[in-house]
């Protein structure tokens, strides 16, 4: 049996983009699963996502003679398979929340990844509430003096690992810009507020203060410019006057995992497209 196949494509939007992709899957002998496309008529981008069962065409063949067709709209485009799981190296500090609920969604089968490593500027006792397993653990305590060398460490591991998604599950260490740039469009990031709302520390603090009636997080891919890159997902909850800061944090703890874990959901199955500093997400 042969494993479903995920196209997915952007380029200048132009007439018969989707004719000539389902076309081109058709003769082929492809059963298309599921399709979807957007047409940003802002930036006159064309977007799309394709799952389809290719039958008794591989994989390769399939890659090399869509290649010509890519070049003729000057597409960037990926073909993977859809139910290889992604290898993810996950980091985290203190807070072990998001952690905790991307690793039990996990093992139970919802998030299509294999965790490759858990890194934490913290020792392992910071977050003694989480079950690891045999995940491999690594201390890589950080300071001003030592950042370069920190992050140099964790390029290291990516790349030993083929790290193919990097989640900072509540990391708080604001990555430098060669850090960010290097995991470019891999490096997903949880804020604890709903951006751009609310930024640096203490948030649900700062909320209060203001006296907010919603609370929310963000998921992100991290970029140079802190807490600005392309958004994923987003959720909010309602709040009430007789909440406290303390009320607010917890609240905010269940909301910053759920929001994670679908942007993790959503970028494995190669659902996310960028467009420029904002993103394209097709549901499922």
């Amino acid at each position: 049996m042969t494993q479903p196949l995920v196209l997915t494509l952007s380029c200048t939007d132009r007439p018969g983009i989707t004719a000539r992709v389902t076309t081109f899957l058709f003769e082929r002998g492809g059963n298309i699963l599921e399709a979807q496309q957007f047409n940003d008529r802002a930036s006159d981008a064309f977007f799309m996502r394709v799952e389809f069962d290719p039958g008794d065409t591989s994989r390769e063949t399939i890659r090399a003679e869509f290649a010509p067709l890519a070049d003729e709209y000057s597409m960037d485009w990926k073909l993977a398979l859809r139910d290889r799981p992604r290898r993810v190296l996950i980091m985290v500090s203190k807070f072990d929340h998001c952690l905790a609920d991307l690793l039990y969604r996990w093992r139970i089968g919802e998030l299509p990844m294999e965790p490759v490593a858990i890194v934490s500027n913290h020792p392992r006792e910071a977050i003694e509430h989480t079950h690891l397993g045999d995940i491999p653990f690594l201390h890589l305590p950080i300071t001003r003096e030592t950042k370069a060398q920190q992050e140099a460490q964790v390029r290291t591991i990516a790349e030993d690992t083929d790290a193919e998604l990097i989640v900072l599950a509540r990391y708080m260490q604001i990555l430098s810009d060669e850090q960010a740039a290097h995991f470019a469009g891999r490096c997903i990031n949880i804020h604890h507020s709903f951006l751009p709302g609310f930024k640096g520390a203490k948030p649900y603090h700062q909320a209060y203060e203001r006296g907010v009636k919603m609370i929310g997080a963000s998921a992100h891919y991290v970029t140079a410019d802190l807490d600005e890159g392309p958004i994923i997902h987003q959720d909010a909850e309602s709040i009430g006057h007789a909440d406290t800061p303390d009320e607010l944090v917890r609240k905010g703890r269940d909301i910053e995992s759920r929001v994670l874990a679908e942007a993790v959901r959503l970028h494995l199955e190669e659902r996310v497209l960028l467009n420029g500093q904002r993103t394209v997400v097709f549901s499922g």
